[in-house]
């Protein structure tokens, strides 16, 4: 079940419609005050979100969902017409797993949809990983710095994962986004740059460990 969530009835509309028509079960909500209502009911493989919504806009529903022990892993996907850097960096720092820049081609935001959903529902494996200070539990999808848990959102938590599990190894932006977010994703490789950014500040001291190499990409530098 996908939500969207767009205070434009059209809008919701057509991308309802094109969910239903391309396999997915889907529901309209037309304001924050109404998803949050309807979680006490039934919870959504994921939610497209719109930003800028009268009354609630989409950045206080995504808080108050991440704040929610019961509804905090759900994938949301934000939509933003103003789509500025600092627009989708807000939305990533609180929480998104991808954002959608209108007006965007319903058959993009499938894409999106379908990239989210396979990362997030994929089974993880137990087990843990620790590299310098830092230890990623994959099947509690948790992440510890010096034994104190940091939150990150799905894409962030896989980034690191990446990392972790190929120390010192470069990945270019393009191979990271083709892990990540996957062969189908439509976007530009800024968005990698934007939850590196996001990823490090999280980190604190031990994004420190993340390296930028020029020309070329990121690795995760550890010394045995």
């Amino acid at each position: 079940m996908i939500w969207c969530v767009d205070d434009d009835r059209t809008i919701r509309e057509i991308e309802v419609y094109t969910l239903e028509q391309t396999g997915f079960t889907a529901r309209g909500f037309s304001d924050g005050f109404s998803v949050l209502e309807a979680l006490k009911t039934e919870t959504p493989d994921l939610i497209v979100l719109d930003i800028m919504m009268p009354g609630m806009d989409g950045l206080e529903v995504l808080y108050k969902l991440r704040a929610e022990e019961a509804y905090k892993n759900i994938p949301v996907i934000m939509a933003t017409a103003k789509g500025t850097e600092m627009d989708k960096i807000g939305g990533l720092n609180s929480g998104a797993d991808d954002y959608l820049v209108k007006p965007f081609g319903v058959m993009e935001m499938v894409a999106r949809i379908n990239a989210v959903l396979r990362r997030t529902v994929k089974e993880s494996i137990s087990t843990a990983i620790t590299v310098g200070s830092i230890t990623l539990k994959e099947k509690e999808h948790m992440v510890y710095v010096d034994s104190k848990k940091i939150e990150l959102t799905h894409k962030e938590f896989e980034m690191l994962n990446l990392f972790l599990h190929n120390p010192n190894m470069v990945f270019s932006r393009d191979r990271i986004m083709s892990s990540i977010w996957g062969t189908d994703y439509i976007g530009e490789t800024r968005t990698v740059d934007m939850h590196i950014k996001t990823l490090r500040q999280k980190l604190g001291t031990a994004g420190g460990q993340i390296k930028t190499v020029i020309g070329v990409g990121y690795r995760l530098e550890h010394e045995a």
